[in-house]
């Protein structure tokens, strides 16, 4: 193999015993799950507001942005579960760039994947215990959800990963709802055998054993637009896409048909601003079509504390190195916006 072993990772008991979960939160991540199962199978009408930075680039920075999400959760608890996106590996298309806190846990100190494993499992134990909140992550490393699948409150197979066998499968065996991201060229039919993959019991090969997964019912569709061959940016978050993939559901065999709607990436072609009128026209949507009500089950937003982004070195804490976000003033309204238009559904 063309291919040096640098050294050994930590176990997930090492890393375990080094930020455990307590007792409380054990508890209170159960109830979270309950909540979240009841959304994706429509016994419950809140909706899931997946909503942080494009990358979690620090741990100041992320410990603060949660900290102030965990204090508006509380005002509208009624309408939405938020779960903070907390992202701590990013793919790239070409395998270059910042790839997120599991290959720099610190940036401009260059990378170290053993530091950043315990990096990875620290932001989500310390969001959990000092929030409350159930961070979301990517799995952009299958492997990596041995390390925190007990603080995990959601996670997303990415557009990159989608297709991939070892994501779909690992998806199966895990005990929360899994997002399916529709692939870059926006292939529906790519994203619904990864839904139904994920569904299914499946015996394979993870972290070094032989292991049977259950088939994760709660795996579903998450919409971000698309680029067509040329490079145009696509939504694929109007009327007549989701009317579509309903009606796509409608002859496959999967449980609890569902989508989240990724109001950024090609769905706002990254001009961040434009995530709010994505986010307002689903809802209006949703309060017209009862199938696209049925069908639409979140929303996933890219925030952070400053508005933009910036290069990985130009050291404003709070301000994405990777995709721009809104900042945490124009966030703050979006979520008592989204709470209003949700207390109009009822």
């Amino acid at each position: 193999m063309i291919m040096d072993f640098l050294k050994k990772l930590p176990s997930p008991e090492e890393l375990f015993k080094a930020y455990p979960l307590s007792k409380a939160m054990a508890k209170k991540k159960q109830q979270h799950d309950k909540e979240m199962k009841k959304i994706f199978s429509g016994k419950s009408n809140r909706l899931l507001l997946n909503i942080g930075p494009c990358s979690a680039d620090r741990m100041d920075a992320v410990l603060e942005y949660t900290t102030r999400l965990s204090e508006i959760q509380k005002e509208v608890a009624d309408n939405i579960l938020i779960v903070p996106r907390v992202y701590t590996g990013k793919p790239r298309t070409i395998g270059k760039g910042y790839m997120g806190m599991i290959h720099q846990p610190y940036i401009g100190q260059g990378e170290d994947l053993s530091m950043g494993v315990a990096a990875v499992r620290k932001v989500h134990q310390q969001v959990v215990e000092e929030t409350g909140l159930f961070p979301s992550d990517e799995l952009l490393y299958p492997e990596v959800i041995h390390y925190i699948a007990d603080l995990l409150g959601y996670a997303v197979v990415g557009a990159r990963s989608v297709e991939n066998q070892q994501h779909r499968m690992v998806a199966s065996g895990m005990e929360i709802p899994v997002g399916m991201k529709n692939p870059i060229n926006g292939s529906i039919n790519v994203m619904l055998n990864a839904i139904e993959t994920a569904q299914h019991p499946h015996h394979f090969i993870f972290s070094g054993w032989e292991v049977m997964s259950k088939g994760n019912e709660y795996a579903h569709g998450v919409l971000r637009g698309f680029l067509e061959e040329g490079g145009k940016a696509v939504r694929n978050c109007d009327y007549e896409h989701l009317i579509e993939i309903c009606d796509r559901f409608t002859k496959r065999n999967v449980e609890n048909p569902a989508v989240v709607i990724d109001c950024n990436h090609s769905n706002s072609d990254k001009q961040f601003m434009r995530q709010i009128d994505n986010a307002m026209e689903v809802l209006d949507l949703m309060k017209k079509y009862a199938p696209i009500r049925k069908l639409v089950k979140g929303l996933m937003i890219e925030s952070y504390l400053e508005d933009g982004n910036q290069p990985v070195d130009g050291g404003v804490c709070g301000k994405s190195v990777t995709d721009p976000c809104l900042g945490w003033e124009k966030s703050k309204q979006l979520i008592y916006d989204i709470n209003e238009k949700m207390e109009g559904l009822k």
